[in-house]
């Protein structure tokens, strides 16, 4: 080879290595300011299984499909610093001048086990983005994340959405494996799935089974949900799932996520033949809004629905056919859909061209929208079908958009506080506190002090001192010069507690 070549090819690899090395890091700043899952997934290239087109093997073959999922489907350990039930009732005075209270030390949640609620959750992103249930990590002051590789991470909790009983969290991770999402519209029943999860002591597990109905509404968040606003529109599987797979990944035969399983049709706790699936497209609209605005956007159509029963079938009989719909009992003023001219009496049977044959099928395609966003409704009135456009709104009754606040945290000592939200004084009824929402170590974690504790009071030997907010306590907790303390208050669940730092 001569000089002139050798010099031409170490010329040519210099610029593909320049290409590559650019490209990389453009795809590197894509993921990072992606505004949506999808262009998060679009944008990572580290994935290379997932990000490859993939064929589904002739036949039934669930390994290709395992092998994608297994990885990213997580262990989800939260821990709770109160119990569930009850109100410790103690003399916190009696103790700190040397009179035992009765029942003895030790009586609160600052020293017996804290509660641990766990299921499994689903990487969506390289960067460490993991979707499970809501129901997984509430209340939960610590949430801990164990990877099929058995590495941990403490994760933080984004945000969280009831009426969907979704919740994203976020590890401090890079380069991980991540489900692709899949358009759950595009599902068939009968088709084969499967259930990957990663329950306590078991690591992976998985399951086969076939969709065995879509749409399903089972009433699970039903009074768990304010102002009535649960979406339940599940993917119905046979596919096995128990509790600890709860936030894990149900996946299509090409390894795309298509749900993610929330609940089993149970009396004994454990699987009974039926398991339900938040559908992959109102999973990543929830995502997305969580990632973006630290809370759902809800657009409302504003009107009273129904399911066209048998009975009401029968009574519409007699003004006009009909035998599937939404039947609208009322409308709210201002509404999205009384600005559409929807009435009571009609019959709803689509959504922007998709059927909305019950209520589950309506909400759902209403839920993946936002405020402003507008929907072309397909109706029936007077044996007559018309269509109209409606503008969602919010609760409000407006079309803005709303931002979850974050609030400004203080540190001392080796504990972070906050202040106590509005909505948490009013539901305790508390004129103010303090939040304890990190504890890392030292005497005050020594001492009992727990995530999610509210400090109402302090008590020195120069006399009690009611907590108004963080700035306040600080300044008391500044001008005690070393003294011990009792510091009193409640968790958010009304129990109250307090702990002595020395």
């Amino acid at each position: 080879m001569s000089k002139k070549q050798f010099f031409l090819g170490m010329l040519l690899a210099s610029l593909i290595g320049g290409i590559v090395a650019l490209a990389g890091v453009s795809f590197l700043s894509q993921s990072q300011n992606a505004t949506s899952f999808d262009e998060k997934q679009q944008a990572s290239f580290v994935n290379l299984l997932s990000g490859k087109d993939f064929t589904v093997p002739d036949g039934i073959n669930f390994v290709a499909s395992a092998e994608i999922v297994t990885p990213a489907v997580v262990h989800v350990k939260s821990k709770i610093a109160y119990p569930s039930s009850g109100r410790i009732q103690r003399d916190p005075l009696q103790e700190f001048f040397g009179i035992p209270p009765q029942g003895g030390r030790g009586a609160g949640p600052g020293s017996r086990p804290m509660p641990i609620s766990s299921g499994s959750g689903v990487i969506i992103s390289s960067d460490g983005y993991i979707v499970t249930n809501n129901h997984v990590v509430d209340k939960a002051t610590e949430v801990e994340i164990s990877l099929e590789n058995n590495k941990r991470f403490i994760a933080k909790v984004i945000g969280t959405d009831p009426t969907t009983d979704l919740a994203l969290l976020k590890i401090e991770a890079s380069n991980l494996p991540f489900v692709r999402f899949g358009d759950s519209d595009n599902t068939k029943i009968g088709e084969w799935v499967l259930a990957v999860g990663n329950p306590f002591d078991l690591t992976s597990t998985v399951t086969a089974g076939i969709i065995s109905a879509k749409a399903r509404n089972i009433g699970i968040l039903r009074g768990v949900v304010e102002n009535n606003m649960e979406v339940e529109s599940f993917l119905q599987t046979d596919a096995v799932v128990n509790p600890g797979n709860s936030g894990g990944a149900l996946v299509n035969l090409a390894g795309e996520l298509i749900g993610i399983n929330t609940a089993i049709a149970s009396q004994t706790g454990t699987f009974n033949g039926y398991s339900f699936a938040v559908p992959s497209t109102l999973v990543k609209k929830v995502m997305d809004d969580l990632m973006n605005f630290g809370t759902v956007q809800r657009g409302l159509l504003g009107v009273n629905i129904q399911n066209v029963s048998p009975e009401l079938a029968d009574y519409l009989e007699e003004n006009f056919p009909v035998e599937q719909g939404v039947y609208v009992g009322g409308v709210n003023e201002n509404s999205g859909g009384a600005e559409a001219g929807l009435k009571k009496g009609d019959i709803i049977i689509s959504v922007d061209g998709r059927a909305t044959n019950n209520v589950a099928n309506l909400q759902e395609m209403v839920a993946r929208k936002r405020p402003g966003d507008k929907v072309e409704v397909e109706y029936i009135r007077n044996g007559k079908t018309h269509k109209t456009t409606a503008t969602l709104k919010n609760f409000s009754g407006d079309t803005e958009i709303v931002r979850r606040e974050i609030p400004k945290t203080y540190e001392y000592e080796g504990v972070v506080f906050e202040d106590v939200s509005d909505k948490v004084k009013s539901q305790l009824e508390i004129a103010g506190g303090a939040v304890i929402s990190g504890v890392n170590g030292g005497k005050w974690g020594r001492a009992g002090a727990r995530p999610g504790f509210i400090i109402t009071s302090v008590i020195s030997e120069s006399g009690r001192t009611k907590i108004t907010d963080v700035e306040n306590l600080l300044e008391v907790l500044e001008a005690n010069n070393g003294e011990p303390l009792v510091v009193l208050g409640m968790f958010q669940d009304g129990t109250e507690y307090y702990f002595e730092v020395e």
